[in-house]
């Protein structure tokens, strides 16, 4: 609905609508609205909100010159529209406006203010100075419509144990395949959230890497037992708290583990003496088992998968999995060995990245190199792919 004019507007862009959307749904209970001044100066300070821990005030400061002028002139009780991107998308009753300072809440969301650490600048820049707080009503689609099959799908299976995985997946390699086989051996239902950044500057797009994944899930999983779940993953999950966030949203949805790797930034600042200490050791009432897995590489010598904790061999046997490396290779149209990206997963996202590679000779190139059985069909550039590392994978007899 194009914005009436009627009230007073405030303009807040998607990322601040999509975390309005998710607390509304209860997604981050015990947050369940627009903190005031006063519980926004306790929890900044004690990190905590209603005996449950939580890293940072939830408020709604939207930044601009006109969001200001409107802020400063709000009484209590006052109705106001929420607008983004021109469309009326909800409305929120004033109960209080107050001062708060930007640099300040970047320092509570992301440890540090340096410009040097990614996302400080962006979100230093869509904080205004003037908090509002009241009862709010958002329209966001997305998050209710996921959060309703998941919870239909909980009760149609009456499943018990539901365990839950955060991926990016960019792309998706062996290591994240054998993390997922892991979790599902002693599950009744496993919940994939696939990371949905609202600014993707490095990385697959968030379509390839689900396509890729749902042919992942199509092919070599059972499919009864996975769902996957876009999070669109907003500034406030860009934090060194994020793995809290992440645990909310987890247990919120029905989640009674969380499975995360050893090597996750939130862990790591904790892991020493030969022992795990998560940040969840400190905060005992977020109601969610949360489950380790170690870290994955293929030894040379193994010749298999192995964790390096088990692995009796040097660093200099293995392979590592290491995403970005893997991702260059893509980005510059080459196929990773089968040993790192499953050859279907590779040949979605290879076939997704490079539309026209081809062009018109693809059949041509297919039926001079492939083994056929006779039957000429149309090949897709996935078949194209899948085929390729076939032949890359033949060796001779002699």
């Amino acid at each position: 609905m194009v914005s009436s004019r009627k009230n007073k507007t405030l303009y807040i862009d998607t990322e601040a609508l999509s975390s309005l959307a998710l607390v509304q749904e209860g997604l981050i209970t015990p947050v369940t609205k627009l903190m005031n001044k006063a519980q926004a100066d306790e929890v900044d300070e004690t990190k905590v909100y209603k005996g449950v821990p939580f890293p940072f005030s939830f408020i709604l400061a939207p930044s601009g010159r006109r969001n200001e002028e409107v802020l400063l002139s709000l009484k209590k009780g006052e109705e106001i529209d929420l607008v983004n991107e021109g469309y009326v998308v909800g409305s929120l009753i004033v109960e209080e406006t107050f001062e708060i300072d930007p640099v300040a809440r970047v320092v509570n969301i992301f440890g540090t203010c340096e410009e040097s650490h990614a996302g400080v600048t962006k979100t230093i820049n869509r904080i205004g100075k003037i908090a509002v707080s009241g009862e709010y009503n958002v329209t966001y689609p997305i998050i209710s419509q996921h959060f309703k099959r998941v919870k239909s799908l909980i009760k149609s299976k009456n499943a018990k144990t539901i365990s839950s995985i955060m991926l990016n997946g960019s792309p998706l390699h062996r290591a994240h395949e054998r993390v997922l086989r892991q979790a599902l051996d002693d599950c009744d239902l496993l919940i994939i959230f696939l990371l949905k950044p609202f600014n993707t500057i490095d990385g697959l797009r968030y379509d390839i890497r689900h396509d890729a994944l749902c042919k992942f899930i199509e092919n070599f999983l059972p499919q009864n037992k996975v769902i996957v779940v876009p999070l669109e993953t907003s500034y406030i999950f860009a934090g060194y708290n994020e793995l809290i966030l992440d645990a909310l949203v987890a247990r919120n949805y029905g989640c009674n583990r969380l499975v995360v790797g050893k090597n996750h930034d939130g862990l790591g600042l904790y892991y020493d003496e030969n022992r795990l200490n998560t940040i969840f050791d400190s905060f005992k009432n977020i109601k969610i088992e949360i489950k380790t897995t170690e870290t994955y590489v293929y030894c040379n010598q193994c010749r298999t998968l192995v964790s390096t904790v088990s692995c009796p061999h040097g660093s200099h046997h293995h392979i590592h999995y290491h995403s970005p490396s893997i991702l260059k290779l893509i980005e510059n149209g080459i196929m990773p060995p089968s040993i790192l990206v499953r050859r279907e997963v590779s040949a979605s996202i290879l076939s997704a990245l490079f539309p026209n590679r081809f062009d018109d000779d693809l059949q041509e190139i297919y039926y001079a190199l492939m083994p056929s059985s006779g039957i000429i069909e149309k090949p897709s550039q996935e078949d194209f792919y899948v085929q390729l590392m076939g032949l890359y994978q033949t060796s001779s007899l002699t």
